[in-house]
């Protein structure tokens, strides 16, 4: 380079600011735009979600129905691992800060790990419309919570309970568990919507989570639920009833192998004990040895021939 009239610029020309840490307010937004993005984008087909047929898996992400009902179809199942692994490690690390994208853009069917609709629960968002403030312009309708009627979504810290598949927003369900916690001590409280029982400290699921702890609880709540032989809508895990009866079933297949082998080795030790009984008396080994083969082809003929003639017969 050189001697075309030009000029090589030094680093201190082109980096015009020193490289920074975002700041607080910066992560926020960062964290907000993609909560926003994860509450209206499907993460298998990047396609809309559609709240009102909606379904979420045991993480608290959100799909829409008709995604899931594709994957699960014959054949249809995605099984390359290209960014599968980043994705979830994306998700697992929520809330412990060492990435702002918490929530990932782009899955695989296969890495949701979802092998059937028991493994996902359909959610019922509630519409409202506000009141007309001001002017006699009608209010646009939204999703809001049943009880405290704030709008749901990226803004809101949102849950849903299992089974019955109810939104609410989080503050809704702490406040009315807390005081059925004053009046009981059991863990069963009621949907606000239907009444359908619930557990309090397992059956609540943050929609998205950011939280590590959350995060924590609810994949110690599907591992409970496994060893339970349940998915996590609490229905019964046909996958594992399966696996059972598959093991079961090879187990009585090889105690019956060798219940047969045992048999065939008793028969045939109660056969050479009976000819070497017949035997016995010849001294000389080898001629012992003979003789006893020759009683063994003469048994075996005996037999044949038994066989034959009840053939006959």
């Amino acid at each position: 380079m050189g001697n075309d009239g030009g000029s090589i610029p030094k680093r201190r020309e082109l980096v015009k600011e020193a490289a920074r840490n975002p700041t607080v307010s910066e992560l926020k937004a960062t964290i907000f735009e993609s909560l926003n993005h994860a509450w209206t984008h499907d993460p298998i087909s990047s396609e809309p979600i559609d709240l009102e047929s909606v379904v979420s898996d045991w993480r608290g992400r959100l799909y829409n129905y008709e995604t899931i009902l594709k994957g699960l179809m014959p054949g249809a199942i995605d099984d390359s691992e290209t960014n599968n692994t980043n994705s979830d490690d994306k998700t697992n690390n929520a809330g412990n800060g060492e990435s702002p994208t918490i929530f990932a853009t782009e899955l695989s069917f296969a890495s949701t790990g979802i092998k059937s609709l028991r493994d996902v629960v359909k959610l019922k968002f509630k519409r409202y419309t506000p009141p007309p403030t001001g002017s006699s312009k009608k209010e646009k309708e939204i999703f809001a919570c049943p009880v405290t009627l704030k709008e749901l979504g990226a803004s809101t810290k949102s849950v849903y309970l299992v089974p019955c598949g109810h939104v609410f927003a989080e503050q809704a369900i702490q406040m009315i568990t807390a005081t059925e916690t004053s009046e009981t001590t059991t863990e069963k409280e009621a949907c606000p919507e239907c009444s359908e029982p619930f557990n309090k400290s397992e059956d609540v699921i943050p929609i998205l989570p950011t939280d590590k702890a959350d995060i924590q609880r609810l994949a110690k709540r599907m591992e409970d639920l496994k060893a339970k032989g349940l998915t996590h809508s609490l229905k019964k895990d046909k996958s594992a009833s399966k696996e059972k009866k598959k093991n079961k079933r090879t187990a009585d297949e090889a105690n019956a192998n060798g219940e047969e082998k045992e048999s065939k080795k008793a028969k045939k030790s109660a056969a050479l004990d009976s000819i070497s009984t017949r035997v016995s008396g010849i001294n000389n080994p080898a001629t012992a040895a003979l003789t006893a083969r020759v009683l063994a082809d003469q048994d075996e003929a005996m037999k044949r021939r038994k066989l034959a003639a009840a053939g006959l017969r």
